[in-house]
């Protein structure tokens, strides 16, 4: 792996911006190579739109932008009209069952999941963010799984690792479902 860039783009309230963060510390804190993460998000607390975006690299970043991703986690229609056009013509797409309207098929791999759904089925939309990143992490390997598990354990509160690890197995079972 060279240079990766991951957009995952949805609403506050789906732990969008901790889902980059958990991302990103999971390559560079526990897999050793190097990250950044960069986030925006409306003024309100939920509901508003909400992107992180985050470079993995196996040697130094000198450009902290992410311009064209090869990964765009998309969990609103919203963030799937603004952000599908700029994914690379090889790279992924993973959105929503609740996203009705797709792009015109591009030249990248789209994964259709149901990502709220699961998380409603687990706790509600508190754990949307660790569905996101089981699915995310299966299909697209770009960090390993024991790397991720030890990130989510960080950053996560005390007291909810129990629910945050099911979530997180609830988006990697939906994501092995459609490999």
């Amino acid at each position: 792996m060279q240079r990766q860039e991951i957009v995952i783009s949805g609403s506050g309230g789906q732990g969008v911006v901790l889902g980059g963060i958990i991302v990103a510390e999971a390559a560079a804190i526990y897999e050793d190579r190097f990250a950044t993460h960069n986030q925006s998000y409306g003024p309100e607390a939920r509901g508003g739109a909400s992107k992180s975006e985050v470079i993995i690299s196996d040697g130094a970043i000198h450009f902290p932008e992410v311009e064209n991703p090869d990964i765009l986690v998309a969990l609103t229609q919203e963030a799937v009209d603004k952000f599908a056009g700029t994914v690379k013509p090889d790279g992924i797409l993973i959105t929503d069952t609740m996203v009705k309207k797709l792009p015109a098929k591009g030249e990248y791999k789209t994964y259709v999941l149901p990502i709220r759904a699961t998380a409603e089925e687990v706790r509600g939309q508190i754990v949307t963010n660790m569905v996101t990143l089981g699915a995310l992490v299966v299909i697209t390997k770009i960090v390993g799984l024991e790397a991720l598990k030890q990130a989510v354990l960080a950053r996560i509160p005390k007291g909810t690792e129990a629910i945050n690890m099911q979530a997180l197995e609830a988006g990697m079972k939906i994501a092995e479902k459609e490999l």
